[in-house]
C-alpha cells in the first residue's frame, strides 16, 4: 500500500524537484501540490493524503498556522516539516502545533525517504539538531532554554515593538512583558534589549525574516 503525499511549498522548483524525487519510490505516490499554507489545508480535506510535506515560510498561510488547521481538522493525517530553518521558536511551534516530525532540506534523499515512512506509521523522525534541542527541553539540562512566551516577546522585540505594544499584541500586561525581559536578559547573560536580540540570533534562538 502506498503513502499518499501532499507537497507544500511556495517554491516551484522545490515542489517540482520533491515530485519527481518521491514519484520514482515505489511506496509513494504524490496526490497533489499547494503553493502556500492555506492551500495545503483546502488540498488535504479533498485529497486526504497520509503524509503532507510542510514548508514552514509561506505566503497567505505560513506551515505552523496550516498544521495546526489540518491537525484540528484532520487528526489522522501527519504532517512532516521539511525547511531551511532549524530555530527554537520555529522547532516548538511545529512541534506544539502537531507536526509529526521535522526535517531539514539539506538532509540526504535517503533519509527524507526514512522520515516519511515513520511519519505515515505515525512516528516521529526528527533531523539531529532539532532532536538535541528538544530532548534538553524536556529533560531540564538546558537551564538556559528561553520559554515558548519569552521567545514570542524577544521576536518581537527584534522588530522594534515596545513592551506597552507587546503586552497589547500578546493580551498580557506591561508588568509580566517586563518579568519576561528580565528573564531573558538572565539567561541570555545580557544587560538590554539589543544584547539579547543580538545573542539570541547568534544562538539560533530566533530570526529575523529576509
Amino acid at each position: 500500500m502506498s503513502v499518499r503525499l501532499l507537497i507544500s511549498d511556495d517554491h516551484p522548483v522545490v515542489r517540482a524537484g520533491l515530485s519527481g524525487m518521491l514519484s520514482g519510490e515505489p511506496d509513494f505516490e504524490v496526490v497533489g501540490e499547494a503553493t502556500n499554507g492555506k492551500e495545503a489545508v483546502a488540498l488535504t480535506g479533498e485529497l486526504r493524503p497520509d503524509v503532507v510535506l510542510m514548508d514552514l515560510r509561506m505566503p497567505e498561510m505560513d506551515g505552523v498556522t496550516a498544521t495546526s488547521h489540518i491537525k484540528a481538522e484532520h487528526p489522522k493525517t501527519q504532517i512532516l516539516i521539511l525547511t531551511t530553518y532549524e530555530s527554537d521558536a520555529d522547532i516548538l511551534r511545529a512541534i506544539e502545533t502537531g507536526a509529526t516530525g521535522y526535517l531539514l532540506k539539506d538532509a540526504p534523499r535517503e533519509e527524507l525517504f526514512e522520515a516519511i515512512r515513520v511519519v505515515a506509521e505515525g512516528k516521529s523522525p526528527l533531523a539531529p539538531t532539532v532532536a538535541s534541542r528538544l530532548v534538553d527541553r524536556m529533560r531540564g539540562t538546558d537551564e538556559e532554554a528561553l520559554s515558548t512566551r519569552e521567545i514570542e516577546v524577544l521576536e518581537l522585540v527584534a522588530h522594534g515593538t515596545s513592551n506597552k505594544e507587546i503586552a497589547k499584541k500578546l493580551w498580557v500586561s506591561e508588568t509580566t512583558v517586563k518579568s519576561h525581559m528580565l528573564h531573558i536578559f538572565d539567561k541570555l547573560g545580557v544587560t538590554d534589549r539589543t544584547a539579547a536580540v543580538t545573542e539570541a540570533l547568534r544562538r539560533g534562538i530566533i530570526r529575523l525574516e529576509p
